[in-house]
């Protein structure tokens, strides 16, 4: 659900903090500032893949609001419950089809890392998205 490495000081909810000049969780390479921070804060990602980033993101660092936003009204979930003891430690694009401007639908597939107590794993997922009212959504994903 979420991946990356978020840095830093915690928050009294157990999540993590990202200041704005960190790297972003997303694995991106970029600042956070300049790259999931403004797609959490409403602006609209402008590929599935920079959707699928930020939702990794808000998995790191508790956003549940944003994860309820971007995903789709016809399978979106009443609620969304984040573990703050679940961490995720990194995340690895695996492959995308479609996805980009101009396109209706996207599939992302990645690799998500994660760390609860001295238990580790990784997600291994296809995510797949739709471009809708001028924005990508998140429908659903398989297990791979």
């Amino acid at each position: 659900m979420s991946f990356g490495r978020a840095g830093g000081r915690p928050r009294s909810d157990g999540f993590p903090v990202v200041a704005h000049g960190d790297p972003c969780p997303c694995g991106s390479g970029a600042r956070f500032d300049g790259c999931c921070a403004p797609v959490l804060r409403g602006e609209p990602a402008a590929t599935a893949e920079r959707l699928m980033r930020s939702r990794y993101t808000a998995f790191v660092v508790g956003d549940d609001r944003h994860l309820v936003a971007t995903w789709h009204p016809g399978t979106r979930p009443d609620s969304v419950d984040l573990d703050p003891r679940l961490r995720w430690t990194g995340l690895a694009i695996v492959a995308t089809d479609a996805g980009r401007e101009g396109d209706r639908r996207g599939r992302v597939e990645f690799r998500a890392s994660w760390r609860d107590g001295g238990t580790t794993g990784v997600l291994h997922e296809t995510s797949r998205f739709v471009f809708q009212s001028d924005r990508w959504w998140y429908l659903d994903g398989d297990l791979v």
